[in-house]
């Protein structure tokens, strides 16, 4: 399944947010920063990413509902979005 350019560069900009996240919560830990504060980052970090997997989700699902023949041909009929998703949730 190919992906819109407009879901890559948000999908993109997500993991560059987590990137950036997780390397906050490496300098609080040298830093010896407060537990409950790295908890948080690491919190905003896992949030993030997930958002970024629904967002990837979100896609073959449009895919498969305006296109399901072309999605199941491209190995993504609807049950593997379903399936998908409940990975993520």
């Amino acid at each position: 399944m190919e992906m819109p350019d407009e879901v890559i560069e948000d999908v993109r900009r997500r993991l560059h947010r987590v990137a950036g996240q997780v390397q906050a919560v490496e300098r609080m830990l040298d830093e010896g920063r407060e537990c409950r504060d790295v908890v948080t980052q690491i919190s905003a970090a896992t949030k993030a990413l997930e958002q970024a997997g629904f967002r990837l989700v979100a896609a073959g699902l449009t895919y498969c509902v305006q296109d399901p023949e072309a999605a199941a041909a491209d190995g993504y009929p609807l049950e593997e979005i379903q399936r998908m998703f409940m990975k993520l949730a």
